[in-house]
């Protein structure tokens, strides 16, 4: 099926017609578009109150499944953890004198470091970064220039793709946990050496790793048995076959951990999800989308689409 114009036009005068056309069309979609970002600018309003640091904030329960490994809660304020208490009962960890279980639980002391989730620090301020940019275009660009609104929206596009991806987490995002330990002070008492605490988020849930860690320099024990004496029983009993290794996907890996080469005894993840930090995906990914049905259109009638 085809259009025709009828009466026909002269070949010059139709590309003219053409031209106009466009020229209308462009017209249209950029102003339309001003609605469109003030829309954006709603929801990415909605995303950074998801993550305002208000009290009680969420609290989270921590459970490992089928096992009483790790049990506990987090409470997540804004960016931040303020509280948790964690309870281990790990073979390669034994309890101190009359508990039951290892416990860990965050210093309410006012002099304790903060501990803050680099990933929605992240995400925050990438947020923020693109309402400015939706500012920028609004209040201060020129809101009838095609090629300005392109680049203003395609530096939103990855801005809030980069947001997104900081809740869906990945390596490159969460860190490697022995490359960005834990400030041990944050707990109290202080967390030993033996024992790696490594919360990051993937998929908009919490994930906690707690590993329980050996030296492998026999000139690195005195370190780490200082903090524990269970640790030549733990040895022993290895030995001997009384007690066998934990099996988990970082078996006989080396990591550079606080200065000493380590191996990974026992190790323990637990997810949680967060409904707030869902809420706030779902929000961003629908955002992400109608950026990119924005560029799409605007590239069309541009004649970027070829």
């Amino acid at each position: 099926m085809s259009t025709a114009v009828w009466p026909p036009l002269p070949p010059e005068q139709l590309v003219k017609e053409e031209e106009a056309s466009l020229a209308r069309e462009l017209a249209w979609l950029l102003s339309s578009l001003q609605e469109t970002l003030a829309s954006l600018k709603s929801g990415l309003e909605e995303c950074i109150a998801l993550l305002a640091p208000q009290q009680p904030g969420s609290t989270l329960v921590l459970s490992s499944l089928r096992s009483e490994s790790l049990k506990g809660f987090v409470t997540r304020v804004g960016t931040t953890i303020i509280k948790g208490d964690i309870h281990l009962r790990l073979p390669s960890l034994p309890p101190p004198r009359g508990s039951l279980t290892y416990k860990l639980t965050f210093s309410s002391s006012p002099a304790a470091p903060t501990f803050y989730l680099p990933q929605l620090s992240s995400a925050r301020k990438l947020i923020n970064e693109s309402l400015d940019i939706i500012d920028v275009t609004t209040w201060t660009g020129d809101a009838k220039d095609a090629n300005f609104i392109s680049g203003q929206l395609h530096l939103l596009f990855d801005n809030i793709q980069e947001a997104r991806q900081a809740l869906q987490g990945g390596e490159e995002v969460q860190g490697r946990w022995w490359e960005s330990p834990i400030d041990e002070g944050i707990f109290d008492p202080p967390l030993p050496p033996t024992i790696s605490f490594h919360l990051s988020v993937s998929e908009a849930s919490l994930v906690l790793c707690v590993r329980t860690l050996e030296p492998t320099a026999p000139n690195a024990n005195s370190t780490f048995d200082s903090f524990s004496g269970f640790n030549f029983r733990d040895r022993l009993a290895v030995a001997i076959g009384a007690s066998r290794r934990s099996e988990h996907d970082e078996n006989n890996e080396v990591f550079m951990h606080k200065g000493h080469e380590v191996k990974v005894k026992e190790k323990v993840r637990v997810e949680s999800g967060d409904p707030s930090l869902m809420a706030m995906m779902a929000k961003l990914s629908a955002l992400e989308h109608n950026v990119a049905l924005s560029l799409k259109a605007l590239d069309i009638v541009m004649g970027k689409d070829e």
